[in-house]
């Protein structure tokens, strides 16, 4: 722990980044010069033990391209519980999209996120125990360098069903505007939550509106929906910041994937390996002339993330 405690000014205000799932993130640099995020655990939050463990159970084990690397975490005798992650330099996709000031992104990026996004997704339920996310959002979103999305915040997912059983029954926690109707009404939870949930990041891609309006009360599902089942409406909803410069023929294919995460019946949302992942990675592909899409990959592995 005092290893943190040098690398982030004994969890000073100028190495504070924000607020996490339980506790704040701190910018630190460790190992002669290697930067990371730093997150501390509130000591009066017995929830947020909970959610550092599911994190340190499932990024400990679980190894993706476009989930956010554990580089360690740390529990000492004072009750303080710390997790050490690789520093995302662009911050989250909510920033990018709703932030006054940041640059608009591009038509192509928000495919190259919608992507990375639906790969990571499509790892974590294709493993033989499938894991359910269960707090997808764009917060949870973050960006490198060269703007590829990882998958962040664990501290709420949980191991999926197995055999012939088609959910797990839970309490009820995420995010408004993100949570499955299905989930919010009984507690039942599974991929198909999570499908719900893509498609609402989706529709947040196209139109650079939060999936909810405070002020208002009501949510981007509720607003965007009728006008897209209308048929060729996806002009009238479509971010400004593009400017135009999109291709509309892909933003109605993109719509139309939107529409089918977000059914009412959770067993008419398709999967995302057999269906949606394919289907981004197509337009993608379409975008960048010449190139290849990258397979998705389906196993884990397990690495050591204790630090002292």
């Amino acid at each position: 722990m005092s290893e943190l405690r040098s690398a982030t000014k004994n969890f000073g205000s100028n190495s504070y980044l924000g607020e996490g799932g339980f506790g704040c993130v701190y910018k630190g640099w460790i190992d002669e010069g290697r930067m990371v995020a730093i997150k501390k655990l509130r000591k009066e939050s017995f929830q947020g033990h909970r959610e550092w463990l599911a994190e340190v159970t499932y990024l400990g084990e679980l190894h993706h391209d476009n989930l956010v690397k554990l580089v360690g975490y740390c529990s000492d005798s004072d009750s303080n519980k710390v997790l050490v992650y690789e520093y995302m330099l662009r911050g989250s996709l909510e920033n990018h999209l709703f932030r006054r000031g940041t640059q608009p992104l591009s038509w192509p990026m928000r495919l190259s996120i919608a992507v990375d996004v639906a790969r990571g997704m499509a790892f974590l339920h294709g493993q033989e125990s499938p894991v359910i996310f269960r707090d997808l959002k764009s917060s949870n979103v973050l960006l490198d360098s060269d703007y590829r999305a990882k998958l962040s915040d664990f501290g709420l997912a949980r191991d999926g069903p197995t055999g012939d059983r088609s959910h797990v029954s839970t309490r009820v926690v995420g995010t408004r505007g993100y949570a499955a109707p299905e989930y919010i009404a009984t507690g039942h939870l599974s991929v198909k939550s999570d499908m719900y949930s893509f498609g609402v990041v989706l529709l947040e891609l196209l139109t650079g509106r939060r999936a909810l309006d405070e002020p208002r009360g009501s949510t981007l599902v509720d607003w965007a929906k009728p006008k897209l089942k209308l048929g060729k409406q996806v002009i009238r909803i479509m971010d400004t910041r593009l400017g135009g410069q999109y291709s509309k023929r892909q933003a109605q294919e993109v719509a139309a994937l939107a529409l089918r995460c977000l059914d009412d019946e959770a067993k008419n949302r398709p999967a995302m390996d057999d269906h949606v992942l394919p289907e981004l990675q197509r337009l993608l592909h379409h975008n960048k002339s010449g190139s290849s899409t990258t397979p998705v990959r389906t196993t884990g592995r397990r690495v050591s993330s204790k630090l002292n």
